[in-house]
């Protein structure tokens, strides 16, 4: 073969391989070649990237990342919005996933490494997000993920009683308190299981919101998670929470909590546990 030829198919060979995915920065991030070490730096990227079949491709991951329990045994590195810098260098990544809040991107960016921001905020986001991974690492069929969480949150629709639906819930995502609102994936997740929210739209998908809203709302039903939940008859006037009288208040594990507001492959099992909590607390 003449040394011209080899030349071209050698170039050939490569754009075939050579690979761009546009993340939610508008950033174009080229790879010239699928990567084969990933450093994940959010807990829902993690957990797609292993539903993906390419969990074997991670070699480091954020303090938060315990899911599946093959990543727990990964080098840490710290904070999902304040890495460890040198600590992810060291592990000489082809790419790092993380959120689009980090404050790490441009450092690393800097330091020669590829970064890929994607934050999914929305059921939509999820789909997307999922397809972009897909698309990094040349799965095909990135959607069957996303049609199996479509189902699965269908069937925990279908698997409330009519009596349950219609029910006004507050669900407190995190301290401060930040709660989820209609236009997050677990305020489309609640609006899908039949429940209305007290947030309201205009508020944005995770505000923080003063204590005292929640008091004038009165909510029919109250879901927070067990790190959040101590002192909550303290807080101005909660004490006289309907739902806290009446014991409507679901409090949920930290390992519940985790799958609940990690937008990804376990979404499906979030709206079962959603499901549960209006059906066992959502009273008649």
């Amino acid at each position: 073969m003449s040394k011209w030829l080899f030349a071209l198919l050698w170039i050939w060979a490569a754009q075939v391989q050579a690979l761009t995915v546009i993340d939610d920065r508008g950033v174009a991030v080229d790879l010239a070649l699928p990567p084969q070490r990933i450093v994940s730096l959010l807990p829902s990227l993690t957990e797609s990237v292993c539903e993906l079949g390419a969990c074997g491709r991670l070699v480091g991951v954020d303090r938060y990342s315990n899911f599946p329990a093959a990543v727990r045994a990964l080098p840490n590195v710290g904070g999902g919005v304040d890495p460890n810098i040198e600590a992810v260098v060291a592990l000489r990544p082809d790419v790092v996933l993380m959120a689009t809040s980090s404050r790490a991107a441009q450092r690393l960016e800097a330091l020669g490494l590829k970064v890929l921001a994607l934050e999914p905020r929305s059921s939509a986001d999820v789909q997307r997000v999922i397809g972009k991974l897909g698309q990094l690492l040349e799965v095909n069929d990135a959607q069957r993920i996303w049609r199996h969480i479509d189902a699965g949150v269908a069937a925990a629709a279908q698997s409330l009683p009519p009596a349950a639906r219609g029910k006004r819930v507050y669900f407190e995502v995190d301290p401060g308190p930040y709660a989820a609102g209609p236009g997050s994936f677990l305020g489309e997740l609640l609006q899908r299981l039949g429940a209305r929210n007290i947030i309201t739209p205009e508020m944005g998908p995770f505000p923080k919101i003063n204590p005292e809203y929640v008091v004038r709302a009165d909510p029919d039903l109250v879901m927070i998670g067990e790190r959040n939940a101590h002192g909550l008859e303290r807080r101005p006037g909660w004490a006289g929470l309907r739902a806290l009288r009446e014991r409507r208040l679901c409090i949920f594990t930290a390992q519940e909590s985790d799958i609940l507001v990690r937008p990804g492959p376990r979404m499906a099992e979030a709206a079962r546990l959603l499901a549960r909590c209006i059906a066992e607390k959502g009273g008649g």
